[in-house]
């Protein structure tokens, strides 16, 4: 991912949107869900760590094809909300439902089934250390066995070509910069045929060239192919490029749940003030 790539470089290749959409289709077909009923519903839902409640009472809604940013500071329950969802924690009280399936009845093979449909980019990229680069995206299109081997090759490439690694294609994670691993690891969450993508903290760490990049990615992904995404960060720049709903948490609470622009205008003093903060920047010497 050279730092002269522009965001005009970034586009979805024909194949990748037919593959992703024609296994979007199927699965709503499936669910005979109707297009305005919410993706992902979380009800009142409380999770307390020993004596500390996390979450308490939260609800929000995200609807096909719209994208949520989880806004906050660290520590009030971002990422706990995407492990809720992944079915990685169990919450204390409340509902969770994805396409009007309660989630939190489901077995743990019900979760693997709903893993298929929803995954997650982990800070990390939770790449497999001992495999490369083009054999981490291929993993998810070898498990599900419906392609020949030169199909994978096929895609794998034109994923990586598409999230600006392909020049690092037979390298091991381990050699790999904090954003080319997050570019990886979105380029296998495509590779798992999607609906729902959820984002952890995207651009922590990473150059704010990278972070435009994957900005660029998720967006790109959202207006071709009507992704419907969560992303957590805690950097408003990216969330005003990303978001069509906020959810805003503060001390376990939904300080705000809304549109974008809703929440710019906001006068709550709490959100005033994390406004005011994330803009700050650090006086020159």
């Amino acid at each position: 991912m050279a730092e002269s790539s522009s965001d005009s470089e970034v586009h979805v290749p024909a194949e990748i949107a037919e593959m992703i959409a024609g296994e979007q289709a199927s699965s709503a077909a499936q669910e005979n869900q109707a297009p305005n009923e919410p993706v992902i519903v979380f009800d009142k839902v409380s999770i307390s760590f020993g004596d500390r409640a996390v979450l308490d009472s939260v609800s929000f809604s995200v609807n096909r094809g719209q994208t949520l940013c989880i806004l906050g500071r660290s520590g009030v329950g971002k990422s706990v909300s995407l492990r809720l969802l992944m079915g990685f924690l169990k919450p204390d009280s409340g509902s969770i439902r994805v396409e009007g399936q309660e989630i939190c009845e489901l077995s743990e093979e019900g979760m693997q089934e709903l893993r298929k449909r929803i995954t997650m980019v982990f800070q990390n990229g939770a790449l497999f250390d001992s495999l490369s680069v083009r054999e981490n995206v291929a993993f998810p299109l070898r498990e599900r066995g419906s392609l020949a081997e030169d199909q994978i090759l096929q895609i794998v490439d034109r994923l990586l070509e598409m999230v600006g690694a392909d020049d690092v294609a037979e390298d091991l994670p381990a050699s790999l910069s904090t954003g080319r691993r997050r570019a990886v690891a979105i380029a296998r969450a495509l590779a798992s045929q999607p609906e729902v993508v959820l984002y952890d903290e995207p651009t922590t760490m990473v150059d704010p060239i990278i972070a435009r990049r994957l900005g660029t990615i998720i967006q790109k992904l959202k207006r071709q192919l009507g992704f419907t995404s969560i992303v957590v960060t805690h950097d408003m720049r990216f969330a005003k490029r990303l978001a069509d709903v906020v959810l805003f948490l503060d001390q376990g609470k939904a300080g705000y749940f809304g549109p974008l622009a809703g929440f710019l205008a906001s006068k709550d003093p709490d959100i005033r003030q994390f406004l005011v903060l994330d803009a700050y920047e650090l006086p020159k010497c």
